[in-house]
């Protein structure tokens, strides 16, 4: 019997609105209620508020030269004006692309001319960064949430007006373009039309069922799906509040919990870690708490159950892609949690287990390839017809990279990669980046990166090296730590004679991921030499 799984709910209805007007709709009966909250400060933005203020935001883009199709990049943290500007852009016809602050501006610069972005918003501490990133590049708007010297105030941009109808077209039009490395290689844009996205938000919220009376809190950050579309998205879109925090610090995180009565906390590994043995933990009142997800990342069966018996409340997990907008699978809160599994499908996606080698299909219980295919998948890679044929085939199958199977329940487990991601607190490390950045030092000849387990980040970077002079371990790890963002940066090295590579030249980094398991790759200590 092969394994062909449906989901057990009815597809959802999807409407024929852009991204902003479906999230919005609770402005029409509760303009009152609050939508958005700013953690630190509890500043509040009622429905009615934003509404009106990504519609003036809309009008003030168009005023400043936005057209359809026209890309806003936003390095910012979390914050209310973060989807006042991201929604505002939407409805202009534009499209969003998140870039995380934490980048350096060599890492910015690339994304940015991919997509040609024709506006950034930042805040005054990071506009240094991004007017490095953006050298070179002609007739960037750079907008700034505050004020600075060489950037406009973003509340400057907002104007009162009229906005023209039928700027955008849901199933065609792109509403957001993150970055993600797919299951190989750099990263590549992935253009994410708004009709997926109000699918996917629909087909979470079929699954979560949050009310009007629930508040989350997005500890997540909304450049990254689980921020922007699991926690706000589906809490726009029920009618609920969005907590919104700038980053993730433990007391802060649990202080906001009990200060706003979270009911709602849709998280990554580490901080499920924090949950279940963090001191901080006993200081807080969590009792508001109903429900703990997490995502973005692998979480075990043990941190999972122990989470759960120490905050009181159900932990549940869910499983995506960039390329599927944000869920796949998501944990079923009418039903008991099965520690280690992942969900079920969500409704309209079907799935298979293939075998790796052959493609055949493969029956319950049997681990393989998952592909999948859905509603709210990508329309593609920005300028990369190649890398999009390899991911979905001609049958709109999505081939994940992800060895997984079905119990007879239809409950998802994924056991590992086949694709060759790290995944550090739940963000994507492409080893392919990494390798190129090694291969720059003059003392080394070739390198390869594969993720090693870590506790508290879930996965890390271990550099494997082969070297072609006197360069020890702790210059290689500042080398990169100077040049990468802090998520990015390789915690270990091991030196080798030859990395292994198939008869194409691809790095075999299964065979590495094997010997390092068996402790063939010990880590070389920090001011140890290598030899050619």
């Amino acid at each position: 019997m092969t394994t062909r799984v449906v989901s057990h709910r009815p597809a959802v209805q999807v409407p024929d609105l852009a991204l902003p007007d479906h999230l919005l709709r609770a402005a029409d009966d509760r303009p009152d209620a609050p939508a958005v909250i700013d953690g630190p400060s509890g500043r509040t933005l009622t429905y009615g508020e934003l509404r009106r203020d990504v519609r003036r935001c809309a009008v003030g883009l168009r005023r400043r030269g936005m057209r359809p199709g026209d890309v806003l990049a936003i390095v910012a943290p979390n914050s209310p004006e973060w989807l006042v500007a991201c929604l505002g852009a939407m409805a202009a016809g534009g499209v969003v692309s998140g870039i995380n602050p934490l980048y350096t501006a060599d890492e910015i610069a690339p994304q940015l001319r991919d997509h040609g972005a024709r506006f950034l918003l930042t805040i005054p501490p990071f506009l240094p960064l991004v007017q490095a990133a953006a050298a070179g590049i002609d007739d960037l708007d750079l907008l700034v949430l505050g004020e600075a010297e060489g950037a406009t105030p973003f509340a400057d941009v907002l104007a009162d007006g009229d906005l023209p109808g039928g700027l955008v077209d849901p199933a065609t039009d792109l509403a957001l373009l993150p970055y993600s490395s797919g299951t190989t290689g750099l990263a590549k844009g992935v253009m994410l039309t708004h009709r997926a996205m109000v699918t996917n938000v629909e087909q979470m919220q079929a699954s979560m069922a949050l009310t009007p009376d629930d508040r989350s809190i997005a500890a997540a950050p909304f450049f990254h799906a689980v921020g922007l579309v699991v926690v706000a998205g589906v809490t726009l879109r029920a009618g609920g509040a969005v907590v919104t925090l700038p980053r993730f610090e433990v007391d802060a995180y649990l202080g906001a919990i009990a200060e706003h009565r979270v009911t709602v906390s849709i998280v990554v590994p580490p901080i499920i870690l924090a949950m279940a043995r963090h001191p901080a933990v006993a200081r807080h009142d969590l009792s508001s708490l109903r429900l703990l997800g997490c995502g973005a990342a692998p979480l075990g069966a043990e941190l999972q159950q122990e989470c759960a018996e120490r905050v009181g409340c159900p932990v549940g997990q869910g499983y995506g892609m960039t390329e599927a907008v944000a869920a796949i699978a998501l944990f079923d809160p009418t039903r008991p949690v099965v520690p280690g599994s992942v969900g079920v499908l969500l409704p309209g996606v079907e799935a298979r287990i293939v075998d790796v080698m052959s493609g055949a299909d493969l029956g319950v219980g049997e681990t393989g390839e998952l592909v999948v295919r859905g509603p709210q998948l990508m329309a593609g890679y920005l300028n990369n017809p190649e890398a999009t044929a390899a991911t979905i085939d001609t049958d709109g199958w999505l081939h994940t990279g992800d060895l997984a199977r079905f119990d007879a329940d239809g409950n998802l487990f994924v056991d590992d990669r086949l694709k060759e991601l790290v995944k550090v607190k739940g963000l994507q490390v492409a080893p392919a980046e990494l390798e190129a950045l090694l291969r720059t030092h003059p003392a080394v000849a070739d390198a390869a990166v594969i993720p090693v387990p870590d506790e508290r980040a879930g996965e890390r970077p271990k550099a494997v090296v082969v070297a072609t002079g006197a360069v020890d371990a702790e210059e290689l790890l500042a080398f990169v730590a100077a040049r990468v963002a802090p998520h990015k940066r390789i915690t270990e090295v091991a030196f080798v004679d030859a990395i292994p590579v198939s008869p194409s030249g691809k790095i075999l980094r299964r065979l590495l991921v094997a010997q390092d398991r068996a402790g063939a790759l010990s880590a070389a200590p920090a001011r140890a030499v290598a030899a050619p």
